[in-house]
């Protein structure tokens, strides 16, 4: 199974267990789903076999629907109030939405809305009621998203709220689901100091099976391109079905345009194409010579343009930004020399007003980071009125919700020392992201562990290791899980996976709301 991915088997469940299990020769049904059912849709299967295995339309159960009686509907929703409610509203009027239901939730329907659903009318109409147990997003291939924006402010926040229990059974009962859809039974690992161990009856009565999920409580891509041969812009769709996309999306920039251009000189060459300098810059050129190639070509065109974009962006703002934070991720320059005054580096960012906030406030964290036990109060106070970041300055401080050390009386984690990367790399690719570590060595010690019957070389046996961090996952953090698979030769299958997908944006964004009174919308 590990080869095909996790959005090819969760595609295949969708269309063998839910739309194939319901189909009949020469009958026609619709599909009814709901925001995240949609979702799920769109990340692992395709339109075309949909309507391949006899669904005429797809469509969503909280938009006002046209009633189409003569056929039956299948029924793909979370077991969620608002969807329940509309299914019991499309059979409760005399002139009914549907001929029949049938009904297939993503997990565990609650009672009380099962209730609903016996003393309705749409009981009588029912032909299938399953629950399929897939209520995750398979993103890619080893990355899965529960699809919770929220849950950073349910877990991490300064306020009494009651939300925190129920996202950590809904989180249980969402990976749980991940397990079944893998035909998976897990050993779960966390940390001792951790709360997470207080939820882990929930798991008590499964059998061990070579599989380990690891619990961390640390803390559709679109690209416009113009076309070949004219400057409309237009939407391409980066997922894993672009192959080039997957053999690029974790590469250094630096080495992407080569590997493109390279990649374009040996399909040129295969295909007996003039390959000189001029035409690997001039893809329209080549284009006019072989059309029959355009579907290869523009993939071509897109990579190279995405790379200089890329690169364009970087040399305009980011080149010496970046300087600075690795030198302070890493408590040394390039030559590896210690850093003896961080404060000298970062004034010229915080006092530059082309410069972001948010990369200010990135500036700032990585400076108390680099002093591992915090920074006075006034320090901060100063660095803050020199960034100009007053109005986002809680951003900062919030982050002590998540057990670093912000102001230097505060007690909490010490951040380990960065080691150095033994390998060889780019200037500004100094700094790796350090969960790799713990994902090559889960029989560590500093994890808690059940079954401690067994013996430790039992817990390393296995194929498979779903990684669940709390309250977002980032892309490096999700190209660690592929950097792992390889590095252990494919004998461990590594996936990762979050409430949601986080940007540096985005993240800074959620820490901004943890000392607010409500959970804000996402």
């Amino acid at each position: 199974m590990a080869p095909i991915g996790l959005k090819a088997v969760v595609g295949e469940k969708i269309i063998s267990g839910v739309i194939k299990s319901v189909k009949k020769d020469g009958e026609w049904k619709v599909l009814i789903v709901d925001h995240m059912t949609t979702r799920i849709l769109s990340s692992c299967c395709k339109m075309s076999d949909i309507l391949a295995e006899g669904v005429t339309i797809v469509e969503d159960i909280n938009k006002r629907r046209e009633p189409i009686s003569s056929l039956e509907a299948i029924y793909l929703i979370t077991p969620s109030a608002k969807s329940v409610h509309g299914l019991i509203d499309d059979f409760k009027d005399a002139a009914f939405t549907y001929k029949a239901a049938h009904i297939f939730f993503t997990d565990t329907c609650p009672d009380p809305l099962f209730a609903d659903i016996g003393r309705a009318k749409v009981s009588k109409f029912i032909k299938t009621l399953k629950e399929i147990n897939v209520a995750f997003l398979p993103y890619e291939s080893q990355v899965f998203s529960l699809d919770d924006p929220k849950s950073l402010y349910s877990f991490y926040s300064s306020k009494a709220n009651e939300t925190r229990d129920k996202m950590m059974e809904n989180v249980a009962e969402q990976i749980a689901t991940l397990c079944d859809t893998l035909k998976e039974y897990p050993a779960v690992r966390y940390r001792k100091y951790g709360p997470l161990h207080e939820k882990r009856d929930r798991f008590k009565q499964i059998n061990l099976f070579p599989l380990n999920v690891l619990l961390l409580d640390d803390i559709l891509n679109f690209y416009q391109t113009t076309g070949i041969g004219n400057s409309k812009e237009k939407d391409v769709l980066l997922d894993e079905d672009d192959e080039l996309w997957v053999q690029l999306r974790h590469m250094h920039i630096a080495d992407v345009t080569k590997k493109v251009t390279e990649l374009l000189r040996t399909f040129c060459e295969s295909k007996r194409m003039c390959t000189d300098n001029a035409n690997i810059k001039d893809l329209s050129q080549m284009l006019k010579k072989m059309p029959q190639y355009q579907k290869e070509l523009s993939m071509y065109s897109t990579h190279l343009h995405l790379a200089e974009a890329c690169m364009k962006k970087f040399k305009a703002s980011l080149d010496k930004l970046c300087e600075v934070e690795q030198d302070l991720a890493m408590g040394a320059n390039a030559e590896g020399e210690p850093l003896k005054d961080a404060m000298k580096s970062i004034v010229p960012v915080l006092l530059d007003s082309d410069i972001d906030a948010f990369d200010k406030i990135r500036i700032i964290l990585l400076f108390i980071f680099h002093k591992k036990k915090g920074i006075g109060e006034e320090n901060l106070a100063k660095l803050i009125q020199h960034a100009n970041i007053q109005a986002d300055s809680n951003i900062i401080y919030n982050l002590q919700n998540l057990g670093c050390n912000i102001i230097g009386r505060n007690s909490g984690k010490t951040l380990p020392d960065r080691k150095q990367r033994t390998e060889s790399t780019y200037q500004l690719s100094r700094c790796h992201w350090q969960t790799c570590s713990p994902l090559l060595t889960t029989h560590s010690a500093r994890f808690g562990h059940w079954h401690k019957n067994k013996s430790p070389t039992e817990y390393r046996s296995g194929p498979r290791l779903i990684v669940f961090v709390i309250g977002g996952v980032s892309y490096s953090e999700m190209r660690c899980a592929y950097e792992v698979t390889r590095a252990t030769d494919g004998k461990w299958e590594v996936l990762i996976g979050s409430s949601h997908i986080l940007t540096p944006t985005s993240f800074l964004n959620d820490l901004k709301t943890l000392d607010k009174d409500t959970n804000p919308d996402p």
